[in-house]
């Protein structure tokens, strides 16, 4: 059976209803994963997406990233005659992008998924379901069954499978979000180009539960000069274990006698230095997806990060969340916006803001700064908080302490 055959044979399954996606299907062919964007790395361990996501580095990095972006708001906003941007809930997009998508999904597990297909795979997917000019549904496609070719039209074609049909497109109909890279037909794979790191940390596990599975060692060896009776032996494996192993029989006296010895096992250099590549994958790993270690409970080389967590998580607003959110903003806005709504003012966003309801503290301290300067009223920050308006909340007010003091008089004769 030819690559080309074995592909189609198992792509065919992987694109059913949005309940029942896999997004992690299992691959072992070598040949059929490098095929799929994977393959097999130096180490000898065949990458996939299954293989890579039991590393539990990949797994923290992919979901904390997917995780959060689709656990924030997707708005569609307006620009105002003042030139403020205002919430569009009335237009159509917004309930399929901020509420539900499909009828399976809602708005958290859609992006959720697109966003790991992009983590993983270099680019989302999702069928596009129109009435005229207005969206009215999205429907997320596997990325390994999608291939994107531009015809001599210079149109983009997007073919992928579903239930056993072939499904043909234009950019039109297929939301695409692109991942690294830039280019038109597909960003770039992560499983691709971190293919060697996550094979090493693959086999570095492996041997890991080789050494458990089937050469875990004991505490000690008990050395004697000679051969043992069949008697003697029965007597030290009944006699020592009960006697001086286990917590209770800590620091009792020991007696050797009749040429014995007891000879206590420590960590070798060998596994010493296995403890340390499994460390340094973790690290590897953290750098393809732009993750603070401690992000995902590693505490990696405390010297090399701020030794506050909270800047650690404000690099991994700035420098890794920002980029991807801009990404998705652009994508959305360019292909289920068309031109004259772009020009009347719609825009998406993706709420970053709504990352402050895990800190009453940071939510505190944001409202008093903007309330001082007259950047928000009383009444917008009572909104933002779930709270009705108050009489006088909508008048813009600020603090005066800091006056020119030739004006200091007047100000204290107004009062």
């Amino acid at each position: 059976m030819g690559i080309g055959q074995r592909i189609a044979g198992w792509l065919r399954p992987v694109e059913q209803k949005a309940d029942t996606v896999n997004l992690l299907p299992k691959v072992e062919d070598g040949a059929l994963a490098a095929a799929l964007g994977g393959g097999a790395g130096h180490a000898g361990e065949i990458v996939t997406a299954q293989s890579s996501m039991a590393l539990s580095a990949v797994w923290a990095c992919a979901n904390l990233i997917s995780g959060t972006i689709s656990s924030l708001p997707f708005e569609v906003r307006r620009r105002g005659g003042n030139g403020v941007d205002g919430l569009a809930d009335m237009h159509p997009l917004h309930s399929v992008i901020y509420d539900s998508p499909n009828f399976d999904q809602t708005a958290l597990d859609f992006w959720d998924y697109l966003n790991l297909s992009i983590e993983l795979w270099g680019n989302g997917y999702a069928q596009v379901e129109r009435n005229g000019s207005r969206v009215v549904a999205l429907y997320p496609i596997h990325p390994e069954a999608v291939t994107v070719r531009r015809l001599s039209s210079g149109a983009l074609e997007y073919r992928w499978t579903r239930d056993g049909k072939a499904h043909v497109g234009a950019d039109r109909d297929v939301l695409h979000v692109r991942g690294p890279g830039g280019d038109p037909l597909g960003g770039m794979s992560t499983l691709q180009f971190g293919r060697q790191a996550f094979s090493s940390a693959l086999a570095a596990d492996r041997a890991a539960a080789g050494m458990f599975k089937n050469g875990l060692r004991p505490s000690g060896v008990l050395k004697f000069d000679k051969w043992l009776t069949a008697e003697q032996r029965d007597l030290v494996e009944a006699k020592l274990p009960e006697k001086y192993l286990g917590a209770m029989n800590a620091g009792r006296p020991f007696i050797a006698e009749g040429g014995f010895d007891y000879q206590p096992i420590s960590i070798s250099p060998e596994d010493a230095q296995m403890i340390e590549t499994r460390q340094f994958s973790v690290e590897e790993i953290c750098r393809y997806f732009a993750v603070p270690p401690v992000m995902i409970g590693h505490a990696g080389a405390s010297t090399a990060w701020p030794t506050s967590v909270e800047q650690q998580g404000l690099i991994f607003q700035k420098f890794t969340l920002r980029r991807r959110i801009k990404r998705i903003e652009q994508a959305v806005a360019k292909q289920l916006l068309s031109a004259a709504e772009r020009a009347a003012g719609l825009s998406v966003r993706v709420n970053m803001e709504a990352l402050l309801r895990g800190s009453s503290a940071e939510r505190a301290t944001y409202y008093q700064t903007m309330t001082q300067i007259g950047a928000m009223t009383i009444n917008q920050v009572r909104g933002l908080e779930g709270m009705p308006p108050v009489a006088g909340g909508d008048v813009p007010r600020m603090q005066m302490q800091n006056v020119p003091i030739t004006e200091a008089e007047t100000n204290n004769g107004a009062q």
